[in-house]
């Protein structure tokens, strides 16, 4: 996609952030306006996060336009909102490219630019981030100033509280700007979340404030009573107070639109010493009137006609993995009314739409608080209560200690619904459900399962909700193959693996949906297939079998070598002397970037010709 300066005559004139500091602020607008249309144009025919970046146009010119960057430094908490910031730090030419192999990383990457001060795609870690490096600022004494932007779902966050708290502590200087879009991806749920909505959109705090002072301000005796009663009202109607009781110097919320209103704060707030917090309400989808009416839908676009004003209708394709869960949730809640189920912010991409509307009081969103939704879990399920966590594979990282000590060490029957595990496409490195197999495998009491298909998904969360200790049943993004769904839901025999086709010398065991690819490979080649299913406990019979009438085994995962499935099928091996060869393929010991499933797993070797061509190679060598 080429650029139009014809179009955009002012960003024309900006390749980087000290040609926007050079330009006069009253021309603020007109720029903000042109680099909204662009952001529209070009993720309309690139596909990429969307109404994020709408709702922080004026904010991000605003900063740059204000601080010296990238000698100050921008943090952004996730990174969802900050295609506006890469187009004006030097990628604006390749903004077209973002979210495909090899074209720009999703989110903010310290590899890919100064300016991406820290790297992130996970939320709430913004603000311990920005503490790190004012701490750094002022033993390097130059200066340098640190800006930390959170929305307010993110800040609702343990991890965002816990460096405010710290913050607070050691009074660095540095900006923290509360994004308030009433949005995460889904809708912020919470009751400080509602606070805000309620009470900060109103004008009854500010009016009556801004009335005190200038009533008072000519009155020299009672300006330090003006300032108690201000805190005393501040203390009845905002959260302000909450921030100042951390130690954080509150201010807002103004208009995070009003590019000129936000300079001119920012102007002011520069210098200030200490933490401070700037609150801003902006909406999510600016600009773009169905982006602004469906925000969540318009989250993350695929290619589409801003003109028509409706995103296109995906063809129809087999049920993805989340859909069927979705449809298990509620299948097995009309069975069985002490299903509690639990998300941390993800209704949507879980597949949990449906059963949030027809068992509401059997629904949980936590909102972005994977610990304690693993947490929340151990107790009802302490309670007799049967809980269903559905958490992405990479978000479940971040409840570790949760699962081990809350649940695991306790042996609660809490069923975890791993979604989005294995390579997950476009969202990279961050996202990538690498690591769940292995830190899973570790951990005593837990059952791991990995369906091959959607039916064999629906059969092991029924299987899983049944067990009377932890279960993980981890499946992938999107679908796999067209597995007719059983409607009747059966349990599947606990450990034991499904031998698919007897072969010689070679036996593939797959774990999880490669199993398709690796159709391909054993019927070429003659080699045995077996769907292992269960990770932990591995099929340990059928293994010291196999050993007996084949020479080599090749493990197939959709997750990290180190430590995973094929690791479980090592150590049984060796466990009982086994002369058989074992090879792993999976995900090698590195992290792995951005580009489609297909893409990623040709890359890695994993797909049915890099599978073909392994095994010839093991063949002719």
């Amino acid at each position: 996609m080429t650029f139009d300066s014809s179009k955009y005559p002012l960003l024309a004139l900006v390749e980087e952030p000290e040609q926007l500091r050079q330009l006069p602020q009253h021309k603020l607008p007109s720029f903000s306006k042109e680099l909204r249309e662009y952001l529209l144009n070009s993720v309309s025919q690139s596909s990429g996060h969307f109404a994020s970046g709408l709702g922080t146009v004026e904010l991000t010119v605003a900063l740059h336009y204000v601080y010296n960057t990238p000698e100050d430094r921008l943090i952004w908490d996730v990174g969802h909102q900050a295609y506006p910031h890469k187009i004006l730090t030097g990628r604006r030419e390749k903004i077209h490219t973002i979210r495909q192999k090899d074209g720009l990383h999703p989110f903010p990457y310290r590899e890919e630019s100064p300016y991406d001060t820290f790297s992130v795609g996970h939320s709430s870690t913004s603000i311990s981030a920005a503490l790190g490096m004012s701490i750094a600022a002022k033993q390097e004494g130059k200066g340098r100033k640190t800006v930390a932007v959170i929305g307010d779902g993110a800040i609702t966050a343990g991890m965002a509280f816990e460096a405010m708290n710290h913050a607070g502590d050691i009074k660095s200087d540095m900006l923290i700007i509360l994004n308030d879009n009433e949005m995460s991806i889904s809708e912020n749920v919470g009751a400080l979340t509602n606070h805000f909505a309620k009470i900060l959109s109103g004008s009854f705090y500010t009016n009556i404030r801004e009335g005190s002072k200038k009533l008072l301000s000519g009155v020299p005796p009672v300006k330090e009573l003006a300032s108690k009663v201000e805190e005393h009202l501040k203390g009845m109607v905002i959260p302000g107070t909450f921030f100042e009781e951390l130690g954080l110097n509150y201010i807002g919320p103004i208009d995070g639109h009003n590019v000129n209103m936000l300079v001119d704060t920012l102007r002011n707030m520069r210098n200030l010493k200490g933490p401070q917090i700037l609150h801003i309400k902006t909406q999510k989808g600016k600009g773009y009137e169905p982006a602004e009416a469906d925000p969540i839908g318009y989250h993350a676009v695929p290619r589409f006609d801003p003109s028509i004003h409706s995103l296109p209708k995906s063809k129809p394709a087999a049920p993805t993995f989340s859909k069927v869960f979705g449809q298990w949730l509620c299948d097995m809640a009309a069975q069985d009314p002490r299903l509690m189920a639990i998300t941390p912010a993800m209704r949507e991409g879980s597949g949990m739409v449906q059963f949030s509307k027809q068992f509401p009081e059997q629904y949980f969103d936590v909102a972005i608080a994977e610990q304690h939704a693993v947490t929340l879990a151990a107790g009802l399920a302490c309670e007799n209560l049967k809980p269903v966590v559905a958490i992405y594979s990479s978000f479940l990282q971040r409840a570790y200690d949760q699962l081990i000590h809350d649940v695991a060490l306790q042996n609660l029957p809490v069923l975890f619904a791993i979604d989005r595990a294995g390579i997950v496409g476009a969202d990279g490195e961050t996202h990538q459900g690498a690591y769940d197999l292995s830190f899973m495998r570790c951990i005593p009491n837990m059952i791991i399962m990995t369906p091959s298909d959607t039916n064999e998904c629906r059969q092991m969360l029924y299987t899983g909700f049944n067990c009377d200790q932890p279960v993980a049943v981890r499946y992938p993004r999107g679908s796999a193959g067209n597995a007719d769904i059983e409607q009747k839901m059966t349990k599947v025999e606990i450990g034991k693996a499904n031998t698919i086709r007897v072969g010689e010398k070679i036996a593939i065991l797959s774990f999880g949906t490669l199993l398709h690819n690796a159709q391909f490979a054993a019927d070429e080649f003659n080699t045995s297939l077996v769907d292992m299913r269960f990770v932990k406990p591995i099929d340990t019979q059928l293994l010291s079998e196999l050993s007996q009438s084949h020479t080599h085994f090749i493990t197939l995962e959709d997750n990290a070598i180190a430590g995973g499935a094929g690791s479980a099928v090592s150590e049984f091996l060796a466990s009982i002397g086994a002369a058989t060869q074992v090879s792993h393929l999976g995900i090698p010991d590195e992290f792995i970037k951005h580009g489609t499933q297909d893409e990623m797993h040709h890359e890695m070797g994993l797909s049915a010709r890099g599978i073909c061509d392994y095994i010839r190679n093991l063949i002719t060598n």
